[in-house]
This record gives structure tokens, sequence and C-alpha cells, in this order.
């Protein structure tokens, strides 16, 4: 099964951002991922719009935008004007949450809404229709580095199902531990993006790091 592979920056050398980034696309990187932490939502800080805006620069791939913080809506229009292309937010923090994938689609993103593990599904039907990317958080947020949650391939089917239901053509993103062992599970549940930190940039070689991981998800030998 193809996949798109999203290496995460939270997991980079951030003192030499653009030749971490550089040696994922030289790999086939398909999108950088940002997470965004504002240390409210998720007990971490990470960078905003400045560092985003930098990074732009640098990529050549899409930037894919995660907003782990409590109060997005005031800083939908600054994310995607730093450089966002997929901007994501948080069902849990989102009382409106019709009205922010609305503005995230007005700014001229793709618009994505976030599953923490512990959140049902059905936070999502009401919505479905609208949006154009689902991403199941597959750790609780906050830091690089976790232990893959077996239960999450279960809960990419039944987003999987669910987007069927609502007739949605949104894809599927999951973000959290995956690597070589679990890539291809996680493929076959239904993600179509795969967010890999540490499985990237924690190796000796992110380009063959990223080779590596888009061989596993086709299920073949690295």
């Amino acid at each position: 099964m193809s996949v798109r592979i999203a290496p995460s920056i939270l997991s980079a050398d951030f003192a030499h951002l653009g030749r971490d980034i550089a040696a994922a696309e030289a790999g086939g990187a398909d999108l950088i991922h940002v997470d965004v932490m504002d240390g409210h939502f998720v007990p971490n800080l990470t960078l905003g719009p400045p560092v985003i805006r930098a990074v732009k620069r640098v990529a050549t791939r899409p930037l894919d935008v995660h907003l782990m913080i409590s109060n997005p809506d005031p800083f939908l229009k600054a994310y995607v004007d730093a450089g966002a292309s997929l901007l994501s937010v948080h069902v849990e923090v989102l009382p409106h949450l019709h009205r922010t994938v609305a503005a995230i689609k007005e700014l001229g993103a793709q618009a994505g809404v976030v599953l923490n593990p512990s959140t049902p599904v059905s936070a999502l039907e009401e919505v479905a229709a609208d949006l154009d990317f689902v991403l199941v958080m597959s750790v609780n947020p906050g830091f690089g580095g976790q232990t893959f949650i077996p239960r999450a391939l279960d809960k990419i089917r039944a987003v999987r199902d669910m987007l069927g239901r609502a007739g949605s053509r949104a894809f599927i993103e999951v973000d959290g531990g995956v690597d070589l062992t679990n890539i291809a599970a996680v493929a076959e549940a239904g993600a179509s993006v795969v967010v890999a930190g540490h499985a990237v940039f924690g190796q000796p070689d992110a380009a063959a790091a990223v080779r590596a991981l888009r061989a596993a998800a086709q299920g073949m030998g690295a």
C-alpha cells in the first residue's frame, strides 16, 4: 500500500534544521511535519510562525503543521501565512469545530482534525464530510520518541469506516511511534500519511531512513 511519509522536525537537530530537512527530502519525504505546542494543551513548548517561515524557505515539500494548542482560532492565519499547506487542530479544544475547519479552508490550507488516543471517533461524525484529513494520534501528544499504542490500529480502521459512511474523501494521517516494525500495519489499517520523527531523524542517515520506511510500508525489505 502506498503511503506518504511526513518526517517530523520535532526530532531533528534544530542547530542544523535546514540540513536535516534536505536529507529527509533527499530520501523521498512527501511532507514536512511541524509540531506546534503551547505548554498548556500539551506539556511542552516548541515553535511558532517565525520558525515555520524559516522552514518554508528551505523545504521543497509542503508543510504539514499540527497545532497542539488550547486556542488555535486566533492563530490560524499566522500559521498559514507562515507557510502551512496542511493545518490540523484538536477536536478536544474546539467547541465550534465546523467554524474552525471552514476558516482553515478559507485561508487556503487543507483542514485536518486531530484525535487524541482517548478521544472517540464519534467526535468527528458531524464534520466528517467537511474535512480534508483526520490525524489519529497513536501516542499521547507532547513529546517525540514515544511508543506506539497498539489499539490505534483499531481506531484507524474506525475512522476509515466513519469517513466512508459520511461519503468523505478525507485521508487519514497517523502520528506517534511509527517505525519499521509497525508502519505496514498502520498503512494496512487505512493510513495514507505517516508521521515519523525518531524513526527518521533519530537514525544515522535520514534519507536512508525515509526510504526504509516507505519500503516497509509496502511490505518490502529495506
